[in-house]
């Protein structure tokens, strides 16, 4: 009787810890295999970043901070995104947010405003040219390279620095939807984009003017012939 009544007081002890190891084994599992199958399998998983960019294809899960994706030009090979560059995920299931609206870490805009954000970085990215920024720094490029001097180089380079400073118009033609110019973080988002597109036209424009002038003042130089500018 001793030793059956030791045994009974044995398996009353062990059993609750048993039950528990297989309770958090199988919320584990679970865990798992929701993270791995609550995307398409499909490849028509859409993930929407934060820049306004979007990457299509086959959520392999979301662990550890980073999405993990197949690659959409090589299925053999997978891609990593860190889960704060994106903002939402969506599929045939419908549309996961992952952006959080935190201060502390940065992340200052609610999730709508957010989301408003990204349509200003998008219509921004397919409707604004930057085509005044282009010609302007070409000219100015190519009237100091025609100099030949060491100098030309910064009328140029000034310009492009400072093309970011003037007032963004956003023009009702480029915008998806009036109705979002009513959003400040809209307009935010539109700047930020339009800002660097100004930026980029600015320096490609006058990158090519400096070369043109550099190239007319070395052609009129090899034919001894020299442009004044009094």
């Amino acid at each position: 009787m001793m030793v059956y009544f030791r045994m009974v007081i044995f398996e009353e002890n062990i059993t609750p810890i048993m039950f528990k190891n297989i309770s958090i084994t199988i919320i584990c599992l679970a865990f798992t295999l929701l993270s791995k199958n609550t995307f398409s399998q499909n490849g028509k998983d859409t993930i929407l970043l934060l820049n306004g960019g979007v990457v299509i294809g086959s959520v392999i899960d979301t662990l550890n901070g980073v999405t993990t994706i197949k690659n959409p030009k090589d299925s053999t090979k997978n891609l990593i995104i860190e889960n704060d560059r994106i903002f939402s995920i969506t599929n045939a299931n419908g549309e996961s947010v992952m952006y959080v609206y935190d201060t502390i870490i940065g992340n200052e805009f609610t999730i709508d405003e957010m989301r408003y954000f990204i349509l200003g970085e998008q219509d921004a990215e397919k409707g604004f040219k930057a085509k005044g920024a282009f010609w302007g720094n070409m000219l100015l490029g190519a009237a100091g390279g025609v100099t030949g001097s060491f100098l030309c180089p910064i009328p140029p380079f000034a310009f492009t620095a400072l093309s970011g400073v003037p007032r963004v118009k956003v023009r009702p033609s480029t915008v998806s939807n009036v109705d979002y110019i009513k959003h400040d973080t809209y307009i935010m988002g539109y700047e930020r984009v339009a800002r660097k597109k100004r930026k980029i036209s600015s320096l490609v424009g006058g990158g090519i003017g400096m070369g043109v002038g550099l190239g007319t003042f070395f052609i009129l130089k090899a034919n001894n012939s020299e442009i004044s500018f009094q």
